[in-house]
């Protein structure tokens, strides 16, 4: 059982960077959608349909999570790219809505997590994730496809936690695909360490946050030269 009040914090922030996000989405016409975001390859509507995907996949985790029984969110990478690609073809209005659905679908529940857990953690793609953690992990998901998005809106308008989160995610992220070893360390006192630690990396959470995932350096420094990542 996740404690009450974290849950509810953790939701109140999620319902926070969700709706400016959602916001974001709903500016944009027909014409902007089909443009390019950060995602290679993917257009500003794919990177929607992901997220719309996603919110409904990581339910799959809350059901591992409550029930015991292994789950992953889709059944093969093959799977995830053809829902995606189906949803970013859909109208502009729809495609909006079926953001917004899934983001609601997520957060009600997600209430599930305050009740008795089977399992104290679940894996996603080889990287051990906290039954705690689940929301953060969508938190997560929405902070960084927000920046794909490639908009007005810029990662230092989401709440501190929630970019500690994004960070956190990328971490597990380099920890799993066996990145090179690095002490990374921020502005805000935050350090984790990948494998064997050996070059230390410093930034703020947004300068950090936006090497890890993708592969920004402006706002990093080394005491050696950066390394090239493992994809997000």
């Amino acid at each position: 059982m996740i404690n009450p009040a974290r849950l509810h914090s953790d939701l109140s922030r999620l319902g926070r960077e969700t709706a400016m996000l959602e916001a974001t989405v709903a500016s944009l016409s027909e014409e902007e959608l089909r443009a390019p975001s950060l995602c290679e390859g993917w257009s500003r509507a794919h990177v929607v349909a992901h997220l719309a995907s996603n919110g409904r996949a990581l339910v799959r985790l809350i059901d591992w999570a409550t029930t015991g029984e292994e789950q992953q969110p889709y059944p093969s990478r093959e799977a995830r790219d053809a829902e995606i690609d189906e949803l970013a073809a859909l109208p502009r209005e729809e495609l909006v809505a079926r953001l917004r659905e899934a983001g609601e679908y997520f957060a009600a529940q997600s209430e599930r997590l305050s009740g008795d857990l089977a399992v104290e953690s679940v894996d996603l793609h080889g990287k051990e994730i906290p039954v705690t953690s689940i929301v953060a992990l969508r938190i997560a998901e929405v902070v960084v496809h927000h920046h794909d998005l490639d908009t007005a809106w810029t990662i230092e308008e989401a709440d501190p936690d929630s970019l500690l989160n994004a960070v956190e995610a990328a971490v597990r992220t380099m920890r799993a695909k066996g990145a090179p070893g690095m002490t990374l360390v921020t502005e805000e006192r935050d350090e984790w360490v990948v494998g064997d630690g050996a070059l230390r990396v410093e930034s703020d959470r947004e300068g950090l946050l936006a090497w890890l995932a993708r592969g920004e350096a402006e706002n990093v420094e080394a005491d050696g030269p950066l390394p090239a990542l493992p994809s997000w």
